[in-house]
């Protein structure tokens, strides 16, 4: 298992044929690689999609806080 208080970790990902890094701690990468092969995705396009979403929202958060919630309400839910 992952150290759970593990500062955030960069990593790169691809969006729409743009990179970018995100930071999330590890607890959140774990989760994220688990989505996405549950939903038998790749990982940046599960990203992408999250990222979709996160920018119809009224007040987008930043990418890795929309990583975080949408984890959170997955989880949830």
């Amino acid at each position: 298992m992952t150290d759970l208080y593990h500062p955030p970790v960069k990593r790169s990902v691809e969006i729409a044929g743009h990179k970018t890094s995100i930071s999330l701690e590890p607890l959140f990468w774990d989760m994220l690689r688990s989505a996405a092969q549950a939903e038998d995705v790749p990982l940046n396009a599960l990203v992408a999609r999250i990222d979709v979403e996160r920018m119809q929202a009224e007040t987008p958060p930043g990418l890795a806080g929309a990583i975080r919630l949408w984890l959170a309400a997955r989880q949830s839910g």
